[in-house]
């Protein structure tokens, strides 16, 4: 049996390497989200009292990093800029083992320790939590890196992309019942059912269009046509939690919708980090982990060839001098 059960694990195991440059760019995209939501915001718009809160910075169950110093915005500030400053070098790839834990300490600290209005920091704690156990087990020095193609697997290799891929298809489960509560939740109220409750989302006062856009498609969310995009939501999002049984080569036309779902939501309503978060998320739930990205290494490339011409010109010019 249990011979068996290890074959089974060895060939599931054996598919590809699961420390590519997709669990990588998921991470600088959720670290970069974090870091623009840090930089462009001062610490008095996370930290102050709020209904029922007198004392800020909020306090969860484990002490966050807001929480390291006294509750003056002048060290929140600093703290703040720490954070920017970490969570740059989580997107740079460096290092995955060392930087996961301070990602995902950041990122807690973050969702416990400020008053925000939107899920992305739940989400990113709860991704960059999950992407420990696949981090930690990396042994590259940049989470961009092509992982070498080895002939055989070592045992001690073995048990690592166990606990990566384990950890993958977790996410993939995570991912899906985050769409599943959405659709469940959108169900239970009546603008959902009768396809009214885009009008009255993109009508908010605080989340809502900008004047421009407003205008432009007020005519649509005034006539029987709100409908489409009402309906429309909550279908797409049925279809990804439905994306959690589809086979493998379906995966792409799911990720493209949703791509383009949440790329309408970061343009029509800012919300560019909380998009930038679910993007992230997509791409671990929806791209096979052990089919890097091309782009990245052909990025690299023309930077260094671009970098080496530079210098060669300037060599050029000195020495003709």
């Amino acid at each position: 049996m249990m011979t068996r059960l290890g074959r089974v694990a060895f060939d599931w195991v054996s598919q590809g390497n699961p420390w590519t440059n997709v669990y990588g760019f998921s991470r600088s995209l959720i670290a970069l989200a974090t870091a623009m939501t840090l930089a462009f915001n001062d610490a008095s718009v996370f930290f102050r009292p709020a209904a029922g809160i007198l004392t800020y910075p909020n306090r969860g169950a484990l002490p966050g990093i807001f929480n390291m110093v006294p509750a003056s915005y002048t060290y929140l500030n600093v703290v703040r800029w720490v954070c920017v400053v970490i969570l740059l070098l989580v997107a740079s790839g460096w290092r995955p083992r060392i930087t996961c834990v301070l990602h995902w300490w950041i990122s807690y600290s973050l969702f416990t320790s400020a008053i925000t209005i939107d899920g992305g920091e739940q989400v990113a704690t709860v991704m960059t939590l999950l992407l420990l156990p696949i981090a930690l087990t990396d042994n590259r020095k940049w989470h961009w890196q092509t992982p070498a193609d080895t002939l055989t697997i070592r045992n001690d290799e073995v048990l690592r992309r166990i606990v990566a891929y384990v950890t993958l298809t977790a996410i993939r489960v995570q991912v899906a019942i985050i769409y599943f509560n959405s659709t469940v939740a959108k169900l239970a109220q009546p603008e959902w059912i009768d396809g009214t409750a885009v009008y009255y989302y993109l009508n908010d006062p605080m989340l809502g269009l900008p004047s421009l856009l407003k205008n432009a498609l007020n005519p649509i969310l005034t006539s029987s046509a709100v409908v489409i995009p009402t309906w429309g939501t909550l279908i797409l999002q049925t279809c990804l939690f439905a994306a959690l049984f589809a086979p493998k080569s379906t995966w792409k036309y799911f990720l493209r919708a949703a791509l383009l779902f949440h790329e309408s939501i970061a343009l029509m309503l800012g919300l560019v980090s909380f998009s930038l978060i679910m993007v992230a998320s997509l791409v671990l739930f929806l791209h096979p982990a052990e089919k890097p990205f091309l782009w990245p290494d052909r990025f690299w490339s023309l930077l260094l060839r671009r970098t080496n011409l530079i210098f060669r010109r300037s060599e050029h010019a000195e020495s003709s001098m």
